[in-house]
């Protein structure tokens, strides 16, 4: 519900580091939506400002930046997440400095306006807060602090106003943080008559004990009517001195200066503020004059920290990642690429070559030429040895420079030697010693079936069952029916290294392998005679006993 609530400088300081994710970033500027909704914003009420930290503090709006809460809710909804560190203390001393000076839009403290920090973290700061928590809060700085998740319990009341109860709030997520919503509600408003009821004030509505007043802004007076406002302008028949700008204020004028500038102790004139003339300004290098400020500046060939005072060298080779192949080089203002010894820079600037020192020069070698990181080298090819001028080549005597232990000769070769033997011998498997030549290991012998050597020639021989025909050289199967009395009684047939008896037709051979008798068919076949069976050579003829003739099939009687 809207209400009214007293009058203040409120200062929003949000952790907007990487570790507050998108969806919970969100949440944060919902809540303070939620928040604004019940405060009533305005120069002579609630006046608002908003800092972002990460590793840096931005300042998205000061306390003078907007007169209506739309504008201020715009604002909020517009904000870019930081991404960077946690410089809480950062933040915190960025409040008490610069959001409630008198410049940046907050009331004077003569005025007894409260100052209220509220600040929503969710991590552990990089930097100490409690120092500049507690300075802050001395010069009467009321701070809210609220975390959110993991954070460091203690931390947070090293920042929040005593008592904790009232002003340190922990919640588990960003999810959460809602539900504080109407807790600030409690402690930031009163009850808002002026809203609950149509009031008609042309400016301002605020509300008394049981009833409201309409109220004009700085520079008005109420008309008779109660409700309406009517500008004052005490600057309008003259400026009154003023050297820059003649204000008006309640009830009469000021001067005042334009931005950068001070109000000299006449009131009237002014003069440009040197806000770099204090020692207290901390800038390592230089330290230059702004509008409003100063900021501190770095040497060339340096960059300034996220503290925003001291200095380092620019790293151009890690920022530009120039894509050199073997070096980057660093230099004030920029970077080149550096090869290694032996090679040299391509003209694209970033990729190297080796150096071809034997392309460059003529090196005089009489076979090959070989770089190295400097210079050049000669070599030899294989076989050959450099000589001592270190170019020309001579080839290897292997037979001399090693115990080769031929029995007969050593013959040099490309890449070593070999030995050899005398005509009529062949080197044995040693590859050193000699024997006398096998003709028969030639291959030109001829020989059918084996060969056999003698001293100085061979001589051909036959497998078992076999004879040597007379060109000395084939062979022929042996005639063993011929050549012995095999005693078959009808056919004699050679095998391998032997021979077998056979019979002729109608007989077969007996148990001794050699006699023949005559095959009985009529027992060895089923003839199908009716009375009687009688042999005939290889066949058989159907006989009928005494008294029967022979039917016309060959086979039955009758």
């Amino acid at each position: 519900s809207s209400c009214e609530n007293k009058r203040a400088d409120l200062v929003f300081i949000i952790d907007s580091s990487r570790s507050v994710n998108t969806h919970d970033y969100a949440k944060v500027k919902e809540f303070i939506v939620d928040i604004l909704q019940f405060l009533d914003i305005g120069p002579d009420v609630t006046r608002v400002g908003l800092l972002q930290y990460g590793s840096t503090v931005k300042n998205e709006f000061s306390l003078k930046t907007f007169k209506r809460k739309s504008e201020v809710e715009r604002a909020v909804k517009r904000m870019r997440h930081l991404s960077t560190g946690t410089m809480t203390g950062l933040a915190i001393q960025y409040a008490l400095n610069i959001a409630f000076s008198e410049a940046e839009g907050a009331r004077p403290l003569r005025e007894n306006v409260p100052r209220v920090i509220m600040i929503v973290t969710d991590g552990r700061p990089q930097d100490s807060v409690a120092e500049v928590a507690a300075k802050a809060r001395d010069t009467g700085i009321l701070i809210f602090a609220i975390g959110v998740g993991q954070v460091d319990f203690n931390t947070l009341k090293a920042i929040g106003s005593e008592p904790h109860e009232d002003h340190v709030f922990l919640v588990a997520n960003f999810s959460q943080i809602e539900t504080l919503t109407s807790v600030f509600q409690k402690k930031l408003c009163i009850q808002d008559l002026c809203a609950m009821e149509d009031h008609n004030c042309e400016q301002l509505c605020v509300n008394v004990p049981g009833s409201f007043v309409c109220q004009c802004y700085s520079g008005y007076a109420l008309a008779e009517d109660g409700k309406r406002c009517m500008a004052v302008d005490y600057c309008a028949s003259e400026n009154h001195g003023c050297e820059h700008e003649c204000v008006n204020a309640d009830g009469s004028y000021l001067c005042q200066c334009h931005e950068g500038f001070a109000l000299n102790p006449d009131k009237k004139t002014c003069t440009k503020i040197d806000y770099c003339a204090s020692s207290n300004h901390g800038c390592q290098h230089e330290c230059v004059n702004t509008d409003d400020s100063y900021s501190c500046r770095c040497l060339k060939g340096f960059t300034l920290n996220p503290d925003k005072k001291t200095c380092r060298r620019i790293n151009y080779c890690a920022l530009n990642k120039p894509g050199c192949e073997h070096e980057c080089v660093n230099t004030e203002e920029s970077y080149y690429c550096r090869c290694r010894r032996g090679y040299t820079l391509d003209l694209n600037g970033k990729t190297c070559s080796r150096v071809d020192h034997c392309a460059q020069q003529d090196h005089g070698c009489e076979q090959l030429c070989l770089n190295t990181e400097d210079s050049f080298v000669c070599q030899c090819s294989e076989g050959f040895l450099i000589n001592e001028d270190l170019k020309t080549c001579s080839r290897v005597d292997y037979c001399l420079l090693s115990d080769h232990g031929c029995e007969y000769s050593c013959v040099n070769m490309d890449r070593s030697f070999a030995c050899q033997c005398p005509e009529g011998h062949m080197l044995r498997s040693d590859g050193k010693t000699c024997a006398k030549l096998d003709s028969c290991a030639l291959g030109d012998h001829g020989c059918e079936h084996s060969c056999v050597s003698s001293e100085d020639s061979f001589a051909c021989q036959c497998f078992e069952g076999y004879i040597l025909r007379e060109d000395g050289k084939t062979c022929r199967r042996k005639d063993v029916c011929q050549a012995i009395d095999h005693g078959c009684e009808h056919i004699c047939v050679n095998s391998d290294n032997s021979y077998t008896c056979k019979c002729l037709e109608g007989f077969q051979l007996a148990e001794d392998g050699k006699r023949c008798r005559r095959k009985d068919v009529c027992k060895s076949t089923h003839h199908g005679c009716e009375h009687i069976c009688v042999n005939n050579g290889n066949s058989y003829i159907c006989k009928c006993s005494e008294g029967f003739l022979l039917a016309e099939d060959g086979r039955r009687c009758k």
